[in-house]
């Protein structure tokens, strides 16, 4: 009875305040929200939702785009760019990179000890053929500069996760360069096993892929 009282108090809520809740979720949460109510419905799909789920260059990336982007809908784009890759800046060759995008709990713990990340480009049926281990923390070390040089990491900055616009947090796993066509699969990867200690307190938005910053 108690839970039924609390959505129904929640439904109360104004569209735009529940809106504004919704994106503070995920995509999936919203989809799943959309089917609860007619209200609820209204408030998951709006702009003010899905633009929260869009790469914060959303209008960069579409405005490179090498054929036209028609959508009618945030929602609509966000789909749009999950299901179907777009072909930048006159399909010219470029280096791309995959970062890692997430927050962490603010009782997070065993997440400041170093990861091995990769991307690999990868055919069927041939040997790996591009790609290495990398370096990276998604948090800050406890033992800082001098235990990152004796890994050997000299740009200190540039393996460390850093905030983005949207709140969330992003690290970079590695780079790569395809010139073999549609051929083969991207291989992405983040991996901490040496630490035999327990972790939490890791929540994963996902994965972006997009030209390397120079």
């Amino acid at each position: 009875m108690n839970e039924e009282n609390e959505i129904l108090g929640f439904c109360a809520l104004s569209e735009g305040c529940i809106s504004y809740i919704i994106s503070f979720t995920s995509s999936k949460a919203a989809c799943i929200a959309s089917a609860v109510s007619l209200a609820f419905k209204s408030a998951a799909e709006s702009n003010t939702v899905w633009k929260r789920f869009l790469p914060p260059d959303y209008q960069d990336i579409i405005a490179k785009s090498v054929s036209p982007v028609i959508y009618c809908s945030k929602k609509e784009l966000y789909f749009h760019l999950c299901d179907s890759p777009l072909l930048r800046d006159d399909g010219k060759l470029t280096n791309y990179a995959a970062y890692l995008v997430f927050k962490t709990h603010q009782n997070s713990y065993g997440l400041d000890s170093s990861s091995k990340a990769s991307v690999k480009l990868v055919q069927q049926s041939i040997a790996e053929i591009e790609g290495k281990n990398n370096i990276v923390y998604l948090k800050q070390p406890t033992r800082r500069h001098g235990r990152l040089r004796q890994l050997g990491v000299k740009n200190i900055d540039g393996w460390l996760a850093k905030e983005r616009r949207d709140g969330w947090m992003e690290i970079e796993l590695g780079e790569y360069f395809n010139d073999k066509g549609d051929e083969g699969d991207i291989q992405m990867q983040l991996l901490e096993i040496e630490k035999l200690h327990w972790k939490g307190g890791l929540i994963i938005e996902g994965i972006e892929l997009r030209p390397k910053e120079v």
